[in-house]
C-alpha cells in the first residue's frame, strides 16, 4: 500500500495541499453558502406564492407562517462566527428580510380582517377557487349552488351599503375593493380552467357563474361611490392606508435606520432651511432679491418646445456620463453606456409619474398632444431644462440605469432585499456629489434646478411619515408640495398618489434622502481614513448590490458582525 493510499490521495492546487477524501466528505455533507440559501429561499418563496395565490386565504397564510418560521430556524444553524464577512452580510440580510416578511403577513391579515365586514362571501370564494388549484373532482351541481350562494352573499352585502346599515373608514373600504378585485381575477381563472373543457361545468355553472361576476362588478361600483369616493371627481381621488407609528417603527427598524419618525422629521425640516437659504443665494443671484420662489418661476419657463424634450434629454444624460469618466469616480462598462433605450410615457402614465423615470432605459414625461391646454403647460413647466438637468444622470448613469447594470452582474442574489435607500439613495447620492464638486451646477438656473429636487426628497420625508402618523391627508400632502417645494398642483397630486397608492413601501420616499445622506457620509469616511480612493469606492458599492447602507459600511469597513445585530449607526 502506498503513501497516498495510507493518508488519502492528495493534490496540489496554487501551492494549497487539499486532500481529496476531505473534499469528498464536504460535498456529500451539501452545504449549503450563503449565497446559494438566499437564492433557495427566495424561489422557494416565489414557488409558494404562485401557488398559494389567495392572499386572503388561511391556508395561505398557515403555509407561509410554516416556511418563515423553519427558515428563520434552519438559518440560525448556521455557524455564523466561521462566516466570512461577505457571507455574515447576507446572513443579516436574510434574517432582516424573513422576520420583515413575518410582520408583514401579520399586518396584512389583520387589514384584511377589518374589512371583512364587507365581505362575508369572500370564503366561499376562497374555497371555490382553491378546490381548483387542488384540481379537486368538479361536481357542476355543487359549484353552481356555491356560485348562486356567492351572488346572493353579494346582493344582501350590497343592499345593506346602500342602505347607510355598513359603515367604515374610506381605508378599509379601499381594502374591501382590492380584495375584491383579486378574487374577481380567481374567478375568471376558473371559468377558463373548466369551461368548455368539462361539460358538466357548462350545463350547471356558467350561468351562475356569469351572475356571481356581474353581481361582483355591481358591488364593487357601490363601495367605490357610497364608501370610498366624497367627490365627483372620484376616480382621481388620492386613497392610501396609513400604518401608524408602530408599523413605521416596523418598517425603519427592516431598513436598519435607528431614528424615530420624529427625528427624521426634525432631520428633513433642518436639510428644508439648508435648501432654502441656497435658493435664496441663487434667486439674488437673478435678481429676484430673497422671494426665491419668483425666481424658481422663472426657471420654470425655461423649457423646451412640446416634441423636443426627448432630445434635451439625450443630451443631459450624455453631460453624465461624460462628467463621471472625465473626472474618474466611477467604472462605466461600454455596454452599459452603450444599450439603454429612450422611452415617452403616456398621459395616463403621468397621473402617477409626472417626471422621469429610469432603470434598464429612460422613460420621459411630457406633454400629449390629447391633453387639456393648461395641463399641457403645466408638464412643460414641471420638466423644464433645468430640473431634467438635475434628473437624467439620477435615471441613468452614474444612477439607477449603471447600479441595475452592475447589479445583475454582482451579487445577483442580493435582488431579493432590495430597498429604496440603496436604490434611490444611490441616485440621489450623485445630486450631492455634483453638488459639492462646484463644477457641474454652475448657474443659478442649475442651482435652483437641483435645490428644487432636494427640497421635494425633504418633504417627502416629511409628508409620507406625517401621512403614515395620523398626522397629514392626502390633500395636505399635495398642499406642502406646491406651498413647501413650488410644485406644479398637477405634478404635486401624481407624486401623492403614487406613493401612497402605488406599489410603494411606506418608507420609500424616505429613502431617497436618507440613503443619500448614508452614502455620502460613508464616502467621507472612506476617504478621510484612506481606505479607497474614490472611483473604488464607488465601484465597490454597485458590487456589493443592493441592502440597506448600514450593513454596506459593515462591509466596507469590515465592522464586526454578529447573528443579532442591530442597527446603531448614527450618520447625521
Amino acid at each position: 500500500m502506498s503513501q497516498y493510499q495510507t493518508i488519502g490521495l492528495s493534490s496540489e492546487m496554487d501551492g494549497a495541499w487539499v486532500n481529496l477524501s476531505d473534499a469528498k466528505n464536504s460535498i456529500d455533507d451539501e452545504t449549503e453558502d450563503m449565497p446559494d440559501r438566499v437564492r433557495r429561499v427566495r424561489f422557494d418563496l416565489k414557488e409558494l406564492l404562485k401557488f398559494y395565490s389567495i392572499t386572503i386565504s388561511p391556508r395561505r397564510h398557515e403555509r407561509l407562517v410554516q416556511f418563515y418560521s423553519d427558515e428563520l430556524k434552519s438559518l440560525f444553524q448556521v455557524r455564523f462566527e466561521y462566516l466570512s464577512q461577505q457571507h455574515k452580510v447576507d446572513f443579516i440580510l436574510l434574517r432582516n428580510f424573513i422576520r420583515r416578511e413575518q410582520r408583514q403577513l401579520h399586518l396584512d391579515q389583520k387589514a384584511q380582517k377589518t374589512a371583512g365586514f364587507l365581505l362575508p362571501f369572500a370564503p366561499l370564494i376562497v374555497a371555490l377557487c382553491e378546490s381548483r388549484q387542488d384540481v379537486d373532482e368538479m361536481n357542476g351541481d355543487k359549484t353552481a349552488g356555491a356560485l348562486d350562494a356567492i351572488k346572493r352573499g353579494i346582493c344582501q352585502t350590497q343592499a345593506e351599503v346602500e342602505a347607510g346599515k355598513l359603515h367604515t373608514s374610506k381605508t378599509t373600504a379601499y381594502k374591501a375593493t382590492q380584495i375584491l378585485n383579486e378574487l374577481c381575477g380567481h374567478l375568471q381563472e376558473l371559468l377558463r380552467f373548466y369551461s368548455s373543457y368539462d361539460p358538466m361545468f357548462d350545463w350547471w355553472a356558467t350561468k351562475p357563474w356569469q351572475e356571481a361576476n356581474a353581481a361582483i362588478s355591481q358591488y364593487l361600483s357601490v363601495i367605490q361611490t357610497k364608501l370610498v369616493a366624497t367627490r365627483p371627481d372620484a376616480e382621481d381621488e388620492i386613497i392610501g392606508e396609513p400604518i401608524g407609528r408602530a408599523g413605521l417603527l416596523v418598517e425603519l427598524e427592516a431598513e436598519m435606520i435607528p431614528y424615530t419618525p420624529k427625528e427624521l422629521i426634525s432631520l428633513a425640516e433642518e436639510k428644508y432651511k439648508w435648501c432654502q437659504e441656497q435658493m435664496i443665494a441663487a434667486s439674488e443671484e437673478l435678481g429676484y432679491g430673497k422671494d426665491w420662489k419668483k425666481a424658481l418661476e422663472y426657471v420654470k419657463t425655461l423649457s423646451v418646445p412640446p416634441g423636443q424634450q426627448t432630445q434635451l434629454v439625450m443630451q443631459l444624460a450624455r453631460e453624465g456620463t461624460e462628467f463621471v469618466q472625465k473626472h474618474d469616480l466611477v467604472t462605466v462598462p461600454k455596454i452599459a453606456d452603450e444599450t439603454y433605450r429612450m422611452f415617452t410615457m403616456s398621459a395616463e402614465r403621468q397621473k402617477e409619474n409626472p417626471f422621469f423615470l429610469g432603470g434598464p432605459s429612460i422613460i420621459v414625461s411630457s406633454p400629449t398632444a390629447d391633453m387639456p391646454h393648461e395641463l399641457k403647460k403645466m408638464v412643460m413647466r414641471g420638466n423644464n431644462t433645468h430640473f431634467s438637468r438635475a434628473t437624467a444622470f439620477h435615471e441613468l448613469i452614474p444612477g439607477h440605469r449603471l447600479q441595475l447594470y452592475m447589479g445583475k452582474r454582482h451579487n445577483s442574489h442580493r435582488d431579493m432585499f432590495e430597498t429604496p435607500f440603496f436604490v434611490e439613495g444611490w441616485a440621489m447620492y450623485w445630486e450631492l456629489v455634483f453638488w459639492e464638486m462646484g463644477n457641474f451646477f454652475k448657474s443659478p438656473e442649475d442651482r435652483i434646478g437641483t435645490l428644487f429636487w432636494r427640497m421635494h426628497r425633504c418633504a417627502r420625508i416629511i409628508f409620507s411619515l406625517k401621512f403614515h402618523l395620523g398626522e397629514m391627508t392626502p390633500q395636505e400632502c399635495v398642499d406642502l408640495l406646491v406651498n413647501w417645494v413650488g410644485h406644479e398642483r398637477s405634478n404635486a397630486e401624481a407624486e401623492v398618489r403614487r406613493s401612497f397608492t402605488g406599489d410603494y413601501s411606506p418608507l420609500y420616499q424616505v429613502g431617497y434622502m436618507l440613503g443619500a445622506l448614508q452614502i455620502f457620509e460613508l464616502r467621507n469616511e472612506v476617504l478621510r481614513e484612506g481606505r479607497l480612493k474614490e472611483k473604488a469606492f464607488h465601484d465597490q458599492v454597485l458590487k456589493a448590490n443592493t441592502m440597506p447602507i448600514e450593513l454596506l459600511r459593515a462591509l466596507v469597513l469590515g465592522l464586526e458582525l454578529t447573528p443579532d445585530y442591530k442597527a446603531k449607526w448614527r450618520f447625521y
